[in-house]
C-alpha cells in the first residue's frame, strides 16, 4: 500500500530495512522509536527521518548493542543536543566492544585458514600418492 505524501507503511518499512512488523512495533512499543505518526485510519505512518533511525538501530543491534543499551541511547537522543557528549562516550565504549569482538574473530578466521591450508596440503599428498601408485 502506498501512501499519498511522503510516508512509509509499516508493511514498506519492515521491506526496505529487513526487519519484521512486529519488531517495529515492539521497538516503538519499549521505547527505541517514538510513537509513529498515524493516518486517519490509525495506521502508522513512517517518515524518512524514521526509517533512518530504525537503520541506525539495526546497525547497532547487528554489532551486538544490546536492547537495553539501544533504548538507553534512544532516551538521550531524544533529549537533543545536551546529551552529545553521554551518546559519544556510550558510541566510543561500544566501537572499543566491537573492535575487540573483531579481533577475536580475526584470530578465529586465522584458525579457519590454516585448517583449510592443512586439509588442502593432506589432499594433495594424497592425490600425489595416487598418481605414483597408478603409474
Amino acid at each position: 500500500m502506498t501512501t499519498n505524501d511522503d510516508t512509509l507503511t509499516i508493511q514498506q518499512v519492515a521491506e526496505t530495512i529487513g526487519l519484521s512488523v512486529h519488531t517495529l512495533r515492539y521497538y516503538e512499543r519499549i521505547g527505541l522509536i517514538h510513537p509513529i505518526n498515524r493516518a486517519a485510519n490509525t495506521h502508522r505512518r513512517y517518515t524518512q527521518d524514521d526509517v533512518g533511525w530504525l537503520d541506525f538501530l539495526n546497525k547497532l543491534r547487528a554489532t551486538g548493542m544490546s536492547i537495553r543499551q539501544m533504548q538507553a541511547y534512544a532516551q538521550l537522543q531524544r533529549q537533543g543536543d545536551a546529551t552529545l557528549p553521554e551518546r559519544i562516550e556510550m558510541l566510543k565504549v561500544h566501537r572499543r566492544d566491537v573492535e575487540a569482538h573483531m579481533d577475536v574473530l580475526r584470530e578465529f578466521l586465522k584458525l579457519i585458514h590454516y585448517k583449510i591450508d592443512y586439509y588442502e596440503g593432506l589432499l594433495a599428498e594424497a592425490e600425489s600418492e595416487a598418481v605414483l601408485e597408478g603409474s
